[in-house]
């Protein structure tokens, strides 16, 4: 994202679509594994979660917080791989 100085332009926003749904979709994955001791209903509730997370996160059109965003889910994903569940995010 190098267009917008502040704020995301439609390129930009469409640069990182792919890498977000990427991550997005690894996510939800992620939480189905079996390596997580969740039962059905806490895995749901993590489901609906990560969705209004990611759903209220694609209305933001700050380059900054879009990258403390995707960096965040980084971060989640590689704990979720681990079978662990990120109970605390650093800020960046």
């Amino acid at each position: 994202m190098a267009k917008g100085l502040i704020w995301a332009t439609a390129e930009d926003l469409s640069r990182n679509r792919g890498h977000v749904l990427s991550l997005y979709r690894q996510i939800l994955r992620s939480l189905n594994s079996p390596k997580l001791p969740l039962n059905l209903a806490a895995r749901l509730a993590k489901k609906a979660e990560a969705r209004t997370i990611f759903m209220i996160a694609s209305e933001d059109r700050s380059i900054h917080n879009i990258n403390d965003l995707i960096e965040t889910a980084e971060y989640a994903l590689s704990f979720l791989r681990k079978g662990e569940i990120p109970k605390y995010v650093p800020p960046y």
